[in-house]
């Protein structure tokens, strides 16, 4: 099967989108198909098109409906699909309306979607491998890993905030992965940085190398404002690093509602709590510890390689079925 893949994001691009796009390409691949991801549609004939980004891929889905009716259109619901676009723009319910199925990342982005678009809804998790070797991590430390792009919609100096308001005999020590977008968020960091013991900024860093920075991490601070459903907590669930997670659904459909790490979006005095919880209360650790390890099994690769497979089947039924 070919498959022609829409992500406006360029190749090369930091934006999680464009990373998602080309880890479903490999698995695509290794499926045994043919895949060519293009930032629009051209008319070009292929045996499916996946669409990411309902409101920005709107053209490219509705050019591609237009020319071939029949064929199996996927849309991928990113964070601002679900939680804004949706709501605000025609072009982007057109789509959905267009598209054969969607995929989401977590179970909640149901909620979003009009009752008769439900039945159109897969979901298939990100997966993540362990990271490979041996994990030390420090011992003078209670470390704290950001890994995030500085965006205003990471919300990404919370846990810096929440850092300066803990004990002086806390141990904690915020180390944050991710390149700034503008210029006025490097200097942003820079100047926390500055006048923040506690908070180091480290820049754009490796895959590899903010995995193994996630791995050595005590626990991971997902901040964020809005999420379709963060690959960072996969990969933090994998390695067994417990997450504190802004409530938002896209990290409640993941982590599930009954998570103890929440804190309430942008509430800097509740993440301090949580975060001196977290270093000083073992049992409360424990169980963070816990209820990632029952997770783990929800992100493994071979898991979202047999929903991707499931799904194409699925189309190929219906199509079948015209």
């Amino acid at each position: 099967m070919l498959i022609r893949m829409v992500c406006p994001a360029p190749p090369g691009s930091l934006y999680g989108n464009r990373v998602t796009a080309e880890r479903w390409a490999r698995i695509l691949r290794s499926l045994g198909h043919r895949v060519a991801i293009a930032p629009g549609y051209e008319d070009e004939k292929c045996d499916a098109l996946v669409a990411l980004h309902a409101r920005r891929s709107a053209e490219a889905v509705f050019r591609f409906r237009r020319r071939f009716p029949e064929t199996p259109l996927i849309v991928a619901l990113t964070g601002t699909d679900l939680y804004r676009d949706i709501r605000r723009s025609q072009r982007a319910r057109r789509a959905l309306e267009a598209a054969d199925r969607f995929v989401a990342l977590q179970p909640l982005a149901a909620d979003e979607l009009a009752p008769h678009l439900r039945r159109k809804l897969r979901v298939i998790y990100q997966s993540a491998d362990p990271t490979r070797g041996h994990v030390r991590r420090a011992r003078d430390f209670f470390d704290v890993c950001v890994a995030g792009h500085l965006r205003a919609v990471k919300d990404p100096f919370r846990a810096a905030s929440a850092a300066r308001l803990l004990p002086l005999d806390s141990r904690i020590r915020v180390l944050h992965a991710g390149g700034a977008m503008k210029p006025a968020m490097a200097q942003k960091a820079l100047a926390e940085q500055a006048r923040n013991a506690r908070y180091r900024w480290l820049g754009p860093l490796s895959r590899a190398r903010t995995r193994r920075l996630i791995a050595q991490s005590n626990v991971l601070v997902l901040s964020s404002r809005m999420e379709g459903g963060a690959n960072v907590i996969s990969e933090a669930v994998v390695d067994g690093t417990p997450v504190l997670a802004s409530r938002i659904p896209g990290s409640v459909g993941l982590l599930g509602e009954r998570y103890p790490g929440y804190f309430p979006v942008g509430d800097t005095d509740a993440l301090s709590r949580l975060l001196a919880r977290a270093e000083s209360d073992s049992a409360f650790y424990r169980r963070l510890r816990s209820h990632i390890k029952r997770l783990a099994p929800l992100f493994r690769p071979v898991e979202e390689r047999a929903r991707w497979k499931e799904l194409l089947a699925d189309l190929t039924r219906h199509q079948t079925r015209k």
